[in-house]
């Protein structure tokens, strides 16, 4: 997969899956774990707040929640907004890429509940 969105001086290595160093790895490595789909998902349209997140998001730490909002952030996926009470309420939301990425996460999640009962029968003829 060759996506050729380049923006600030990237090639187009960078932006090559096939690539060991290629920063779509490093990208696609960090969005394609349980926890930053489910950060998404949870999200959706949504503005939450941290503990409102946690509760959406079930077993999930506090660091690994942390962790991954950070790294969401970092990303460009999630935007923080910290308002200036006291104490500081910190809300989440999907930025417009976070929101084009849930699309793909929604179809992945479609894909698993059309498939979950193949997926079931073959992982018990697998183990016997």
């Amino acid at each position: 997969m060759v996506t050729q969105q380049l923006k600030g001086g990237g090639t187009p290595d960078d932006a090559d899956l096939t690539h060991a160093d290629s920063l779509a790895r490093e990208i696609f490595s960090d969005v394609a774990n349980k926890w930053a789909l489910l950060i998404i998902e949870s999200l959706g349209e949504r503005t939450l707040r941290f503990t409102e997140l946690r509760g959406e998001v079930d077993g999930i730490s506090h660091k690994m929640l942390t962790q991954n909002l950070r790294m969401l952030e970092r990303n460009g996926l999630v935007g923080r907004t910290v308002h200036p009470t006291v104490p500081p309420r910190v809300e989440y939301n999907l930025t417009k890429a976070g929101t084009a990425l849930r699309a793909t996460v929604a179809g992945m999640g479609d894909w698993t509940h059309r498939y979950l009962g193949h997926i079931e029968a073959s992982r018990l003829r697998f183990d016997t």
